[in-house]
């Protein structure tokens, strides 16, 4: 501050809310400033061992180790026990991989979303001849449909409740997809239903035995149309083997779009980790996906948090890109402190003040404006005036009195009572000598 901000401007009302200002700027930057650091252990839901979740999520935790970040892999059901995991604080889960339509009403306050960043198929496997076998033949099936807190067992219970048909002629299993695949193989079930990506393993190996069919979904479309999470894919023919054409067609799927999901407490530094993470695993082109497709700003079941709409829109900031993970969040700590103070408290403190004295200095002018009246009224004035030019003379010098100028303006205040003096002896001595 400069030295001629005083005790009086600061005493003033002016001074009193511009201090009051300045201490709300200094708590809001303190209170940004020195919230708490990301951690460095981060907690993940991820799926079935062997399954997709969990094979991507390792791929997460090896580019967050550059960083110095920990990613715990949590193994789990699937979708639907990663929810209630996220749901429940005490789980010690930050993070996971969620399918769209899996959320329901009472854990959307919890969660954030981070985007969109990946398909998973519904894929329907069964020990049959055909590629196209009516649910209504499905009477007896042994099936498997997922582990019971799984979103394929959600999604799979959807699609026959869709097509009316009553699960108690069947006989639904809960493998996760490598039992799942294993069994069908050794012929303890008819068919399975795995939500799994194309490159899950027991994809693969059902993808690729020749006694195992492929059953598509000619009626992809419809299904999209009656339940909006669902999206419609195509594997192409031969896609699996070339060599045997498998699959001999062009193939009809429903997915699903699986979000990366966090806990609303989980701090931004570490959410764009994860952000930066799934840019480099999930950017790439695939068999259902164009490249630069994922991640992706959609918002399914949850919000996007506040951090993934920034990254979204403008990507990593300068110093994200430019400096060590720990190293630009401590600096960006330090923005927040020194650009209040350079952009707003120290332009207040320089103007405020200036524009303060100002209109005080102009209380002075019309004083100065009646010294001059008086001072061409002794000019021009007759003789027995001389009284009334006193009497104004002593009104104005009592104006002056108690005119209370702070700082700088008392040397003008003086300068005035100074002037006032000299008119009045010039006026008690009868005439005009010099001027003011």
């Amino acid at each position: 501050m400069r030295r001629w901000i005083d005790k009086r401007f600061v005493r003033s009302g002016p001074g009193i809310l511009l201090l009051g200002l300045t201490g709300a700027v200094l708590l809001v930057s303190l209170v940004a400033a020195l919230r708490p650091l990301p951690g460095r252990v981060l907690a993940m839901a991820t799926g079935p061992r062997g399954g997709e979740f969990a094979r991507v999520a390792e791929q997460y935790r090896d580019i967050l180790a550059r960083d110095g970040v920990r990613l715990r892999l949590v193994p789990t059901d699937g979708g639907v026990e990663n929810v209630r995991l996220l749901k429940d604080r005490a789980s010690g889960i930050e993070a996971g991989f969620v399918q769209a339509g899996v959320i329901e009403a009472s854990a959307r306050p919890y969660l954030l979303s981070l985007g969109t960043v990946f398909y998973e198929e519904m894929w329907v496997f069964c020990r049959c001849p055909a590629q196209t076998v009516p649910l209504k033949d499905w009477n007896g099936w042994r099936i498997s449909i997922g582990p019971a807190s799984s979103a394929s067992r959600l999604l799979a219970l959807r699609l026959l409740a869709l097509n009316g048909v009553d699960t108690k002629n069947l006989q639904l299993f809960e493998y996760a997809p490598d039992a799942a695949a294993q069994a069908l193989l050794d012929e303890r079930l008819d068919a399975a239903l795995i939500l799994a990506g194309w490159q899950s393993p027991a994809v693969q190996r059902l993808a690729h035995a020749r006694e195992i069919t492929l059953l598509g979904f000619p009626r992809a479309d419809a299904y999209v149309a009656l339940d909006p999470a669902l999206s419609k894919v195509v594997l192409p023919m031969g896609v699996a083997d070339l060599g045997a054409n498998r699959p001999p067609q062009d193939t009809p799927l429903i997915a699903v779009k699986t979000s990366l999901v966090v806990r609303r407490d989980v701090h931004p530094a570490l959410q764009f980790l994860l952000l930066r993470a799934a840019t480099e695993v999930h950017s790439r082109a695939g068999v259902f996906q164009r490249a630069g497709e994922f991640p992706a700003a959609e918002e399914i079941d949850v919000p996007l948090s506040q951090q993934a709409r920034d990254f979204y829109r403008s990507g990593p900031t300068f110093l994200e890109k430019s400096l060590p993970f720990w190293l630009a969040e401590l600096v960006q700590r330090m923005l927040i402190l020194i650009v209040p103070i350079v952009g707003i408290i120290y332009p207040l403190w320089s103007l405020a003040p200036k524009i303060y004295y100002g209109l005080l200095r102009r209380r002075l002018t019309p004083m100065y404006r009646e010294l001059r009246s008086i001072e061409r009224g002794l000019r021009i004035s007759a003789p027995g005036t001389q009284d009334e030019l006193v009497r104004r003379l002593n009104a104005l010098e009592h104006r002056a009195r108690d005119l209370p100028m702070p700082g700088t303006l008392t040397e003008s205040t003086y300068s005035l009572w100074a002037y006032i003096q000299q008119l009045r002896t010039r006026v008690q001595a009868g005439g005009p000598r010099g001027s003011v």
